[in-house]
């Protein structure tokens, strides 16, 4: 590549030159939802981020596959090696069926995941649908020495592990600190070591989804699923694997001591996390009580919202802070984002009508080479968007006769931009669109009225029309041609 694309790896903790593994494809994995409960806002930003990723790769040129994980068994009540399965506690509280509830909280995942604009993964492997391999590698694990089977259950040896392998390579937590901090829990007494965790769990009574093994009936662990699911589609070694900073520890740190102790490889090379989210600076949270919900977000019915926003809206306020930054919701910011939206899409929509000039006042390859500078320095979103804010006055002025624009530069950029907008940044036009017409129709009847008023003498009501429409932040423009109007 001309421009290499740089990746914060969390593994190494450095930005790194991007090269993929040999392979035919640029194999990505990211951490799925647990299909028990709604979708929250961390999982929509997680996904949109990853989403931004695929969608980039793409536009590189490289081929991905992309594989999103659904969990749907072994998810355990405290992310802890006791207690329910969260989706199974869900069905006896509901009284449905495990995979009823599954089916009904994939289908809301999904829908979620339309209304952003959340591209569908290469592949959605299931928990459930790999119970055979995920029992392979439980055994696999086993005669290699780093796990041991007690009364139906199997766990990992972590300190057996880590004679001969780092365990805290990628969160950097070390063994005495663990053992140091970990609780006491019931069942303990089952395991060797307190850092020790479940790859197999013995199915007690009244447990509803259990399989049988060679241990028993039971049902994998969590952890388990996603070294299974990521090697088998994605290959041992593959490029990259995230989800939210919440999953680096202990979830993806016991992925990768997994994967080496099964198949002696560490699984991916650059492993990436998404930040967390807050609401006015504190933590987002259900004990907070500011904890809204993606469809409370677009409503406006919650006591923290003093309106709803568009999915789009949504869209465009996540891409505004960098995926590996805390993400501050506030009504101000959100408005905000709404507003600057508008103004990229109404630039998007103008260049097909603007008018050419002998020359472009303007070298329009700076703006796409920012552009581009930007999501090759790790996917850096709002960086990007500073540069097609840049290019979208520019566009405004050649409106307005300030500035020109050349045929050739006209065909490019017509090519270019609406592309990058809508197929790297996701952000689609058809809610714009959709009300385009009616504002247009609008707009006239605002600047008709008001050349109206200025013809007679009126200019009091003249100037209420242009300040009125300058508090939404819309311009009106005076000239030899007549009056146009733009979106500040």
């Amino acid at each position: 590549m001309e421009h290499p694309l740089y990746i914060q790896n969390t593994l190494t903790k450095e930005k790194e030159n991007f090269i993929p593994i040999e392979s035919p494809f640029v194999g990505m994995y990211v951490c799925g939802p647990t299909v028990y409960s709604d979708v929250h806002l961390g999982n929509v930003r997680t996904f949109l981020s990853f989403d931004i990723m695929y969608r980039y790769l793409k536009h590189l040129g490289y081929k991905v596959r992309y594989v999103r994980n659904i969990t749907d068994v072994g998810h355990l009540v405290g992310d802890v090696d006791e207690g329910e399965d969260k989706i199974a506690k869900k069905a006896k509280a509901e009284q449905l069926e495990p995979m009823e509830v599954v089916q009904k909280y994939t289908n809301n995942f999904h829908d979620v995941m339309r209304i952003f604009n959340i591209q569908n993964p290469s592949i959605e492997p299931t928990a459930t649908g790999h119970i055979i391999e995920q029992i392979e590698m439980v055994q696999a694990i086993l005669e290699r020495g780093f796990a041991y089977e007690v009364n139906g259950s199997v766990y990992f040896d972590v300190l057996k592990y880590s004679e001969s392998e780092n365990y805290g390579i990628l969160s950097g937590r070390k063994i005495d600190e663990l053992l140091n901090n970990t609780r006491d829990l019931d069942g303990q007494n089952e395991k060797k070591n307190a850092v020790d965790f479940a790859i197999w769990k013995k199915a007690e009574g009244g447990h509803l989804m259990r399989w049988n093994s060679p241990w028993g009936e039971g049902f994998p662990g969590w952890h388990l699923e996603c070294s299974v699911m990521s090697t088998k589609y994605l290959g041992k070694d593959f490029d990259i694997h995230g989800g939210g900073m919440d999953l680096k520890f202990p979830h993806h740190e016991c992925e990768i001591a997994q994967n080496k102790a099964s198949q002696n490889a560490g699984g991916a090379k650059y492993w990436v996390h998404t930040n967390m989210l807050t609401v006015n600076g504190r933590k987002m949270a259900k004990s907070e009580g500011n904890g809204f919900t993606p469809e409370e977000l677009i409503s406006g019915n919650h006591k923290l919202l003093e309106q709803g926003y568009s999915p789009m809206t949504v869209r465009f306020f996540i891409l505004q802070c960098h995926y590996a930054s805390t993400l501050d919701f506030s009504n101000e910011a959100l408005k905000a984002a709404e507003k600057g939206y508008a103004r990229l899409m109404n630039a998007v929509q103008l260049i097909k009508d603007l008018p050419i000039s002998d020359e472009s006042s303007q070298n329009l390859n700076d703006f796409k080479a920012r552009a581009l500078a930007a999501m090759n320095d790790d996917f850096n979103t709002p960086i990007a968007i500073a540069a097609l804010f840049d290019l979208s006055k520019f566009i405004n002025s050649v409106k307005d006769g300030k500035e020109q624009i050349n045929q050739m530069d006209k065909d490019h950029l017509l090519g270019w931009m609406p592309t990058f907008v809508d197929e790297v940044l996701g952000l689609s036009q058809e809610e714009q669109g959709r009300n385009n017409e009616l504002v247009d129709e609008l707009m006239k009847a605002f600047i008709a009225l008001r050349l109206q008023a200025r013809e007679n003498k009126n200019y009091e009501l003249s100037d209420q029309i242009r300040d009125g429409l300058k508090e939404v932040n819309i311009t009106l423009k005076d000239g030899k041609e007549g009056t146009s109007w733009s979106i500040d």
